[in-house]
């Protein structure tokens, strides 16, 4: 998933074929039997990594000025295997930071027992959590940096956690680009030779060591941090991505399982893993996209964009158009706008910056859309990486279609009606159709009752990038769970958010390990205030990135 994923998909999905016959397996049950040796013997690998691990544990030091962390923050290595089936061979470094719990109750200064490592993942799948320790200096977060050591760290190929990289980052912006929302036949063709492309690249790069970058090592890997960290029990805050992670996790581990919070989840049916989830997310991203058009025309006084969610399209779609022709300082086309307008979907805290650029682009002012989607090429590197990461563990967790012509008929038929996401969606993904590397058949994730203590979902009714239905589904496959629901609302990502409710249930549950029975609900935090657009006058090529 772009950053995770979920609802109903069209189609059937039709599975990929290994990239050599000669690692595969001659029928169904050698197959079977194949994965299982391959289970129990990653299984023992992980056990095996995990007490190496507590024996040498982290040795946390001063970050690196490359880090860009404050002093309050430390940094360390943490080296896992590559393969957890030859946990002997080679080892892959994992960079990780922490900053330690300050033992004392920001309110009354009273001294607070420390509750060991609350371990950040923050979505993805190539997203790094190293920045994670930094909220121990935020309001919302010091009652529980109070307790807890907040630890962040890079997974596997991220930032430099053996980084993979599929291409020249000094290709991979390619802006000012078109984003047509229902593309012709010459361009289909022309966006699958790319993404096959990038696919062969991938695999030109990164060798054999490309097959084990996957949720499920992901999941291992965090297994071995917790024993590093010197906590026979891990406590988890996974967000998106993150929360597929913490189900595999909470799977293949149980016994380890002290607390785990799943933020905005990902629906981790094995048959959603990742095709038909990302067709649920362009799905519902057609929704929060109607969201904000709606907030739009309830300023219409601010911005001047339509009294309607109508009239508010429209005039997004003669920004596309003026930028087809003209793009908007030399930098942004209709790629770049989607790129910057696809925020507001995820976050309602933009919409009024979004909002506002839109307004001053057809005032003639095009600096707040410069600003805000122009690409930088000193975060190309940065950006490819995230991309390589992603297709990598998204494209060898599960078989995808290998077709394009499955591809073209689900998301044809899913544009008709959901046409602000889908297409470019699919070209994220694409490269998942030509993949080199084996696929694997997703984990069934389950929790009977009694395997796990209890653990909090929380979920947004009107998130896109992980509908609703994720938590609902995760909810029912982890018995002892509880949902906490943020109704009529769509931000991503809710710990420490703008919601004081949905907080209030975070930290009762971090801190005392309490739980709001089965389900809770929580009224929507309030909509962002609009801002009247002000005079631009500055250059637009002046702008600086948001």
């Amino acid at each position: 998933m772009r950053t995770a994923a979920a609802l109903v998909a069209a189609g059937s999905l039709l599975l990929a074929t290994p990239a050599s016959a000669a690692r595969t397996p001659a029928s169904a049950s050698e197959a079977r039997g194949t994965a299982e040796a391959r289970g129990t013997a990653e299984a023992r690998g992980t056990a095996m990594a995990a007490a190496r691990a507590a024996s040498e544990g982290i040795d946390f030091g001063p970050c690196g000025e490359e880090q860009e962390l404050p002093p309050t923050v430390e940094c360390g290595t943490l080296r896992v295997p590559l393969d957890y089936a030859r946990p002997d061979g080679e080892r892959i470094p994992l960079t990780v930071s922490r900053s330690r719990a300050t033992g004392q109750d920001p309110a009354t200064g009273r001294a607070v027992p420390r509750q060991g490592a609350l371990v950040d993942n923050p979505g993805g799948p190539g997203v790094s959590g190293m920045y994670f320790p930094m909220l121990s200096m935020a309001p919302g977060w010091k009652r529980l940096a109070a307790a807890y050591d907040l630890v962040g760290y890079a997974p596997r190929g991220v930032g430099r956690s053996a980084p993979l990289s599929c291409t020249d980052p000094r290709t991979f912006q390619q802006g000012p680009a078109p984003a047509p929302q229902h593309p012709s036949a010459r361009v289909k063709r022309e966006r699958a030779a790319r993404a096959e492309a990038y696919a062969r690249g991938c695999a030109e790069r990164a060798g054999d060591a490309l097959r084990h970058y996957t949720s499920l090592n992901n999941a291992r890997d965090l297994d071995v941090l917790r024993a590093a960290l010197g906590e026979t029990r891990l406590t988890f805050l996974g967000s998106s991505y993150g929360t597929y992670i913490g189900a595999l996790y909470a799977t293949l581990f149980p016994s380890h399982v002290r607390r785990m919070v799943f933020d905005s989840a990902v629906n981790p049916a094995p048959e959603r893993i990742w095709y038909r989830n990302n067709l649920a997310q362009s799905a519902a991203f057609e929704d929060r996209w109607a969201d904000f058009r709606a907030w739009v025309a309830r300023h219409h006084g601010v911005y001047g964009l339509g009294d309607t969610p109508g009239e508010v399209r429209d005039s997004y779609d003669l920004v596309r158009q003026r930028l087809a022709r003209t793009p908007a300082g030399g930098k942004v086309g209709p790629a770049q706008l989607h790129a910057a307008m696809l925020k507001a979907a995820y976050y309602d805290d933009h919409w009024p910056q979004r909002a506002h650029a839109l307004s001053a682009y057809l005032k003639g002012d095009p600096g707040p859309l410069v600003e805000q989607a122009e690409e930088h090429p000193e975060t190309a590197a940065e950006a490819e990486n995230t991309r390589a990461v992603y297709l990598a563990v998204e494209c060898n967790d599960a078989p995808w279609p290998a077709d394009f012509a499955v591809w073209d008929r689900d998301n044809t038929r899913l544009a008709r009606r959901a046409p602000f996401e889908t297409w470019d969606n699919v070209w994220t993904n694409l490269p998942c159709a030509f993949w080199p590397a084996p696929r694997q058949r997703p984990l069934d994730v389950r929790a009977g009752t009694g395997a796990l203590p209890p653990t909090l979902i929380l979920a947004a009714e009107r998130d896109a990038a992980t509908p609703y239905d994720g938590a609902l589904e995760l909810h029912r496959r982890l018995a002892g769970s509880a949902l906490v629901t943020e109704r009529d609302a769509g931000s991503h990502g809710l710990a420490g958010g703008a919601n004081a409710c949905v907080t209030a249930y975070l930290t009762a549950y971090l801190l005392e390990g309490r739980v709001p029975g089965r389900r809770a609900s929580c009224a929507p935090h309030p909509a962002p205030e609009p801002t009247a657009p002000a005079s631009h006058a500055s250059p637009a090529s002046a702008h600086p990135a948001t």
